[in-house]
């Protein structure tokens, strides 16, 4: 049996309070997190003036503040900046029309492998609003979502974030496209 990796023991020794491993996982993680945050801003609106090395620093400097969080493993690190990239990105955008009234909403590329069917391309708020109202009926078929679509984790990944097997994992995904499509459908025809 073999020991955890350099990544989960340093996340460990943070959650038991050892400030300097913050600063020795920063490196390790850090490639990960702007892959992801690439993939983020790469679903973007052209033209955004967040850029992806800027919202992972907007995360280390969040997740600095995240005391209570039990890591587990290097694939729930990257599962929770996933999550607080998402924040960032539906925070900057609510902040954007809010100003602009009627101003343009950003949008994210959602492909049909992604939530189903080809259909019209649903905002960043729209589909976090969705995730919301999702989560309040299965929290984990909502968190499936955001570590595989926002994440970039495989199922095997996800699976072992959420303990659970693939199978589960596979079957969580098949519904939770088919929510999401359908409760974006519903918004795109509201907002007409």
């Amino acid at each position: 049996m073999t020991g955890p990796t350099p990544a989960t023991a340093l996340l460990l020794a943070w959650r038991a309070g050892d400030e300097s491993a913050l600063d020795k996982l920063i490196p390790l993680v850090h490639a990960e997190m702007r892959q992801i945050a690439g993939r983020m801003m790469a679903r973007e609106r052209q033209g955004h003036t967040l850029q992806p090395t800027a919202l992972v620093n907007e995360v280390f400097l969040r997740l600095v503040d995240v005391r209570r969080v039990q890591w587990q493993n290097r694939a729930h690190f990257l599962a929770m900046a996933a999550r607080l990239m998402r924040r960032v990105l539906v925070e900057a955008a609510r902040s954007r029309d809010s100003q602009k009234r009627g101003g343009n909403v950003v949008r994210i590329d959602v492909e049909p492998a992604h939530i189903g069917a080809a259909g019209p391309r649903p905002d960043l708020v729209a589909l976090h609003d969705a995730l919301d109202a999702l989560a309040t009926l299965d929290t984990r078929k909502s968190q499936v979502v955001e570590l595989r679509y926002f994440g970039g984790l495989s199922v095997q990944e996800t699976a072992e974030v959420l303990e659970v097997s693939p199978e589960t994992i596979m079957r969580d995904w098949k519904f939770s496209k088919l929510w999401l499509l359908r409760a974006l459908t519903k918004h795109s025809h509201r907002s007409r």
